[in-house]
């Protein structure tokens, strides 16, 4: 009796359910999605090896790029690999630490990718208007502090939240209706109150995302000032130009993210479940896959660079 008592309140297994209400098509939702996954793995890959070779590319927009780069890898990794299996080989069995793991992994790099996109923005802001301190002001030194606070604040943001989750007793519900682990989906699941996670969880949102999107635009605000200020027409379009890629994947990352957290908490039954959990499946690998794209068509440097690289394998196999 003592057995059925501990299993019941701390369950050594969930299910993961895939996508609730459409099982019958997860082996045609699964092409797609091992088809965005595989592109997502070559486009980050090469554009990551791109700029750690090429030494002209050692400038702080690109070494932010590398950041954001390895988080997207890291992201659809810890996620895509698991949701496949579901789909192809109906492996719904997750263990208690593998889920934890994994919403501590998806929580973290996502808090640690919005602070990558405000020193994204910060560095379109010296740039633009500040560009005679731009190479005093941003030297590798300071990159490295920069990328290194992003990751210990989602660190320190997230791992509270985890500890929260641990705490919680469970019953005989196992049953997550998602195809991977975050940290409602799993606090759902809890026989006793979760008011302090929901709470908790808010807190984070406003605190990380919510205050990031505040600093981006605020500093996207002084840029337009700035380039609205400058003498010819040219010179504005060329200043956008720098920003265009960027403000692309801010609307990647930000725009399902923020649709994906709220329909979550208050959405109640208005949208359904099957719609909210493929767009938040969408979310982990549509964003990494397009951004080697963005950046690549956008950024001329990059471009070069890759163009350079693959005619140089050319005639080494020549």
């Amino acid at each position: 009796m003592a057995d059925v008592n501990d299993t019941a309140f701390r369950p050594g297994t969930f299910l993961l359910v895939g996508i609730p209400g459409l099982e019958k098509f997860h082996l045609w939702i699964s092409l797609p999605f091992f088809s965005m996954y595989i592109f997502a793995l070559l486009g980050n890959l090469v554009l990551l090896f791109t700029i750690v070779r090429e030494q002209s590319l050692h400038k702080p927009m690109y070494l932010f790029l590398s950041a954001l780069t390895l988080a997207d890898l890291l992201l659809s990794t810890t996620t895509v690999p698991r949701m496949l299996a579901i789909f192809w080989f109906r492996v719904r069995d997750i263990s208690l630490g593998a889920c934890i793991a994994q919403a501590f992994f998806v929580h973290s790099i996502f808090i640690a990718e919005s602070g990558i996109l405000v020193a994204m923005a910060f560095d379109r802001y010296v740039a633009i208007c500040n560009p005679l301190r731009y190479v005093t002001l941003l030297t590798h030194s300071v990159i490295w502090r920069i990328e290194l606070a992003a990751v210990v604040r989602s660190l320190c943001m997230v791992l509270p939240g985890i500890h929260l989750v641990l705490r919680l007793s469970y019953c005989r519900n196992r049953v997550i209706p998602h195809s991977y682990c975050e940290h409602m989906g799993v606090a759902r699941l809890a026989c006793t109150s979760i008011k302090v996670n929901v709470v908790y969880g808010l807190t984070v949102a406003l605190l990380s995302a919510g205050i990031d999107v505040v600093f981006i635009a605020v500093s996207y605000g002084l840029i337009l000032r700035a380039v609205f200020q400058l003498p010819s027409a040219g010179a504005r379009c060329k200043a956008m130009s720098t920003c265009g890629s960027h403000l692309c994947i801010i609307f990647l990352f930000y725009t399902p993210a923020f649709f994906s957290f709220f329909t979550h908490r208050f959405g109640g039954h208005s949208i359904p479940r099957h719609v909210h959990i493929l767009l938040a499946c969408l979310y982990v690998v549509v964003p990494p896959m397009l951004n080697p794209i963005i950046y690549g068509v956008n950024s001329k440097q990059i471009r070069e660079t890759v163009m350079s690289m693959l005619s140089w394998m050319g005639s080494r196999r020549n």
